[in-house]
C-alpha cells in the first residue's frame, strides 16, 4: 500500500494577508492555499511545516489524516476561554493534548491506533474539516462535550482505571451535536460508550433557557464592559467584539451551572456498565429491525408471487430468453425465476402442476447440463 497523507488548515477568526500567503508557499510549492485555508496531500515525501507552529500563528482549525491509521484534529481557542482548571482534569495523554501559549489554547484530538483498516484503505481526509470544524464553534459558546468525547477516547482505550471519575459534569452527552458525533466516528470512540455516557445524563440547556440566562447576563453588564465593546464594533473589528463577548457569556454560565448543578460525576467504572447496557440494547434493535426487514421482505415477495400466478403462461415464456441464451449468467438468470414460479405454484396452484410444467418445459433443454445442475442444487428438478 503507497503512502498517503493529507493536510488540511483553517483560518476562521481572519484571513491570511499576502505575506503570510506567501510564507506558507515557501512550506510547499504544491499546496491549495486561499486566504482562509492551506490543503495538501502527499503520496511520498512529507510536509516540511510544524502543524503545532501553524496552529499557534495562522490558523484556527487543522485535520490530518494518513493510511498508516492516522487521524488528528486540531483547533485553536483564546485563552479565556477554558479554565486551566477544565484543561488539566479533560486531558488525556497521546489522545486529548491541550496546550496553552501566550494567547490561545491548542487542543488536540488524537487517533494513532486504528484497527480499522478498511476505513484507512479507503480514507482521503476530504470532507472532514467540514464536518468537525463547528466544534470549535460551539468550544466558544461553553460547550465542552467535544472535550468530553476526547476524554472518553481515553477510558475506550482502557487508560483509566474503574474508579477515577469523569473530568466534571456536563449535560447533552445523550444528544449530540452534528459535529459531536462527527468527531466520536472520526477518533473511533466507541459508540455503546459513548451512547452508555448519555444514559441519565440530563438534556442540553433549551434555547429558551440560553436566551433568558444571556438577558440576564446583558442586563448585568457594567458600563466599563460594554464601552470597550461598542467601541470595538465602531472601529470594524465586529469579530473580536463577538468573541470577546462569547467567551465572558461562556464563562458566566459555567460558573453559573457549577453552582447549580447537582450532578454527580460518575466513575469510570459505572460508564463502563452503562457501555455495556448500551451495547445490549443496540443488539436488541438491530435483532427487531432484522425481523422487521425480513417481515418486510417476504410479504414483499408473497406480492411478487401472487402477481405472477396471475399469468403463469407469461411466467413461463419469460424463462425462455435466459436459457437461449446459453451463459452461466442466462442459466442463474433462468433458474431464479423458475424458483420464484415454483413458490407461485406452491402457494397458488399445486407442486403437481409446477412439476407437470417444468418437464414439459425441459423436454427441448435436457442436454443442458449446465442448466440442470443449477435446478437440481435448487431442488426443483430430480437428475435422471
Amino acid at each position: 500500500m503507497s503512502e498517503y497523507q493529507y493536510y488540511e488548515f483553517l483560518a476562521i477568526d481572519r484571513p491570511l494577508p499576502e505575506e503570510e500567503m506567501a510564507e506558507l508557499r515557501a512550506l510547499s510549492t504544491r499546496a491549495t492555499i486561499t486566504p482562509v485555508s492551506f490543503t495538501n496531500e502527499y503520496n511520498w515525501g512529507d510536509f516540511k511545516g510544524n502543524p503545532d507552529k501553524l496552529m499557534q500563528r495562522y490558523f484556527d482549525a487543522h485535520v490530518y489524516v494518513a493510511n498508516w491509521m492516522t487521524a488528528i484534529f486540531m483547533v485553536r481557542l483564546p485563552i479565556k476561554t477554558l479554565t486551566q482548571e477544565t484543561a488539566k482534569a479533560v486531558a488525556a495523554a497521546y489522545l486529548l493534548e491541550i496546550k496553552p501559549t501566550k494567547t490561545h489554547w491548542i487542543i488536540t484530538w488524537r487517533l494513532e491506533e486504528s484497527e480499522n483498516y478498511d476505513r484507512f484503505g479507503m480514507e482521503d481526509g476530504r470532507g472532514w474539516m467540514a464536518r468537525l470544524a463547528p466544534v470549535r464553534d460551539e468550544l466558544l459558546r461553553g460547550d465542552l462535550r467535544s472535550l468530553y468525547i476526547g476524554w472518553l477516547a481515553a477510558v475506550a482505550r482502557e487508560m483509566m482505571d474503574d474508579d477515577e471519575t469523569e473530568p466534571f459534569a456536563v449535560s447533552g452527552l445523550a444528544n449530540l451535536t452534528a459535529a459531536q458525533r462527527a468527531l466520536a466516528e472520526f477518533i473511533e470512540v466507541d459508540p455503546d460508550l459513548l451512547a452508555g455516557a448519555g444514559m441519565g445524563n440530563p438534556a442540553a440547556q433549551e434555547t429558551e433557557v440560553a436566551r433568558r440566562e444571556l438577558d440576564k447576563w446583558i442586563e448585568a453588564l457594567p458600563q466599563d464592559e460594554v464601552n470597550p465593546i461598542l467601541k470595538q464594533l465602531l472601529e470594524g473589528k465586529g469579530q473580536q467584539a463577538e468573541r470577546s463577548l462569547r467567551n465572558r457569556f461562556a464563562s458566566w454560565r459555567r460558573g453559573l451551572q457549577a453552582n447549580n448543578t447537582g450532578a454527580s460525576r460518575r466513575t469510570v467504572g459505572e460508564l463502563r456498565q452503562n457501555a455495556e447496557k448500551a451495547r445490549e440494547i443496540r443488539l436488541e434493535k438491530q435483532k427487531r429491525d432484522r425481523t422487521h426487514q425480513e417481515i418486510k421482505r417476504r410479504e414483499k415477495h408473497k406480492a411478487y408471487l401472487k402477481n405472477l400466478s396471475s399469468d403463469l403462461p407469461k411466467a413461463w415464456a419469460s424463462v425462455k430468453e435466459p436459457v437461449e441464451r446459453g451463459s452461466g449468467r442466462g442459466y442463474d438468470a433462468a433458474c431464479r425465476i423458475l424458483v420464484d414460479i415454483a413458490e407461485a405454484y406452491a402457494l397458488y396452484a399445486t407442486k403437481n402442476q409446477f412439476q407437470k410444467e417444468l418437464e414439459k418445459f425441459m423436454a427441448g433443454h435436457l442436454r443442458r447440463k449446465a442448466l440442470i445442475q443449477r435446478l437440481v442444487k435448487a431442488g426443483i428438478w430430480r437428475d435422471q
